[in-house]
């Protein structure tokens, strides 16, 4: 089972991608951009075309089932909404990708700063891009919403079935 936690910035897609990893013993595929931008003061289109290609290259080596951390919604959505536009690289990937399940994170929890992120004030704006584009390419989704333990039940009641 391959599974994907997406949406905006602080939204908790890497607490709950961690948690899911752990409690169902599934790999996890951690957030190569954090990785990247670490590095750099600054990053253009091509960096994310590189993040790109290790984020996939990571997933290849997890195999069949793991829990991702990010996915190529969020490459997508971060390319055009950054730099008004989308690479073929990032619109391949995106279209390619496969996932059993997306889960959707709310940006309904408080913010939570960080150096590599830039979107305080419009996660609500970019969280329907996100609903947007898992509508529109019939993605199998649900939005996580709430506490982190009702996040946890509403992950665990869509596995479970």
């Amino acid at each position: 089972m391959k599974i994907a936690f997406t949406g905006p910035e602080s939204c908790g897609k890497s607490t709950m991608a961690k948690w899911c990893a752990e409690f169902h013993q599934l790999p996890l595929s951690t957030e190569y951009a954090r990785i990247h931008l670490e590095k750099k003061a600054a990053y253009d289109q091509n960096d994310l075309d590189a993040i790109t290609i290790a984020q996939l290259k990571d997933w290849e080596n997890k195999g069949s089932k793991f829990v991702a951390d990010t996915e190529m919604t969020v490459m997508k959505i971060w390319s055009e909404f950054r730099f008004q536009k989308l690479s073929p690289l990032i619109q391949m990937a995106y279209t390619n990708q496969q996932f059993d399940h997306y889960f959707l994170c709310a940006p309904d929890i408080p913010w939570e700063a960080d150096p590599l992120r830039e979107n305080p004030l419009n996660r609500h704006e970019l969280f329907e891009l996100y609903e947007k584009e898992l509508k529109e390419n019939n993605r199998p989704y649900i939005i996580l919403k709430g506490t982190l333990i009702e996040r946890q039940k509403q992950v665990q009641f869509v596995l479970n079935r």
